[in-house]
């Protein structure tokens, strides 16, 4: 067996593992909807979360009043999420930053989180934008900003 072939497929998976953070869009979207009841959306504010990533770019997530939209997006490169309607679809505090301890400088390793609460009926946009994909690395133009569009039900 050649000893180069398990240093390759390691060397291989890290670059893959590197570059989740600059997918292109096209892939089904991630949503994750938790419920302190059996539904996996509620009406009572704070019964219900929807859990979105850099997967659900330019997708539309439908939402009761009440619930908690967290988005997550996955490399440190992303400016803080906004909500193009705070009365619908409001921010819960700040966004927060959390950096990977292994991430190489400029790596862009981490998460950028954001939690908003959908206060009334109507559609509110979550968007983001980044121009460097890793270290002098600029993203490709569908690479560069992210929407999400939430309809609040009432």
């Amino acid at each position: 067996m050649n000893p180069r072939r398990p240093a390759a497929a390691l060397a291989l998976a890290a670059a893959a593992l590197t570059l989740t953070g600059c997918t292109a869009t096209g892939t089904s979207p991630s949503v994750a909807t938790t419920a302190s009841s059996d539904q996996a959306t509620s009406s009572a504010p704070g019964r219900a979360t929807v859990e979105v990533d850099e997967h659900a770019d330019r997708t539309t997530v439908d939402v009761a009043a009440g619930t908690t939209v967290t988005l997550t997006l996955h490399s440190t490169y992303w400016s803080a999420p906004a909500s193009s309607a705070p009365d619908v679809l409001a921010p819960n505090g700040t966004p927060t930053t959390a950096t990977s301890p292994s991430c190489r400088p400029g790596g862009g390793c981490g998460t950028v989180t954001a939690s908003f609460t959908a206060r009334a009926p109507g559609t509110a946009r979550l968007t983001a934008t980044r121009t460097s994909c890793g270290e002098a690395l600029n993203c490709l133009p569908e690479q560069r900003d992210y929407q999400l569009t939430v309809k609040v039900a009432g």
